[in-house]
């Protein structure tokens, strides 16, 4: 994979300032039915980024996807500078396309604090070394710098169903937070609405399924490095009413749980 990949999708989400809190992003065409929605998440994480002070870093991001995205035409990005407190500022971002919002989402950021501290262990999963000394294969769309390995599926009865995987963007990126959170909120879209097919054994091409996220939330934890491994281990512990949810826990390879992600979205089966 060439550094180009990687420069190019920094690029995608560098954006264009067109007037005070306005932005012109391009779009990226993935093959899917309609834009990508990791690509309005960290475009719109992004713009509002860029109208909050860099001392403070966001923290949550709360998102709906409202129509579907084309992917071959720019989209533009309203930010509202809903709040600027004490210790914590807020945005709303609104993405357009044709004249009418696709998504909207709200960010919250905040300055660095001390206090108390817990999290969850990691899951006990071989490293990507070991996979790849194994028969794990390294999945990656063509000419894209995100790389994918694959660790287990499951689905028993009674218990949620779930997914585990590493994945990485390849290349180096500057120590920048700002710029890695917003790659974290772009790759946090891969795979994780797809983990409340597995029980039903549907796959994700199939012509029966009309799969679309309609929200997405994401907790940003701690500091965190899109181009190192990270683990993403996802859980659907619903699905009905033509619509699945999942849950998603990234950590690090240290352990570390970095950032949390929930989504609701589409996924309805045509006879």
């Amino acid at each position: 994979m060439t550094p180009d990949a990687l420069n190019a999708l920094v690029d995608l989400l560098g954006l264009e300032a067109l007037e005070e809190n306005l932005f012109r992003g391009r779009s990226q065409d993935l093959g899917l039915p309609q834009l990508f929605g990791g690509q309005v998440l960290g475009q719109a994480l992004s713009a509002a980024s860029q109208t909050v002070d860099p001392s403070r870093r966001v923290h949550s991001q709360h998102g709906y996807f409202l129509r579907p995205g084309d992917p071959h035409r720019p989209v533009v990005y309203q930010v509202d500078a809903v709040r600027d407190g004490g210790s914590f500022t807020t945005r709303r971002i609104t993405a357009i396309q044709k004249g009418r919002p696709i998504f909207f989402c709200s960010a919250s950021f905040q300055g660095e604090e001390e206090s108390i501290t817990h999290q969850t262990t990691a899951p006990a999963v071989p490293t990507p070394e070991t996979l790849q000394e194994g028969d794990a294969r390294l999945e990656r769309f063509p000419g894209h710098p995100i790389e994918f390995l694959r660790i287990d599926e499951s689905a028993e009865p009674g218990e949620a169903a779930r997914k585990r995987l590493w994945f990485r963007l390849v290349g180096e990126l500057p120590d920048d937070q700002a710029l890695q959170r917003s790659l974290l909120a772009y790759s946090s879209d891969f795979n994780l609405l797809t983990t409340s097919l597995v029980p039903h054994g549907i796959a994700f091409r199939d012509p029966r399924l009309q799969i679309a996220s309609l929200d997405h939330a994401l907790w940003f934890h701690r500091d965190v490095r899109v181009d190192d491994w990270l683990l993403y281990d996802m859980d659907s512990p619903w699905a009905g009413g033509a619509r699945g949810f999942a849950r998603g826990s990234l950590y690090d390879r240290q352990g570390r749980l970095v950032a949390s992600s929930a989504q609701e979205g589409l996924t309805r089966l045509r006879s």
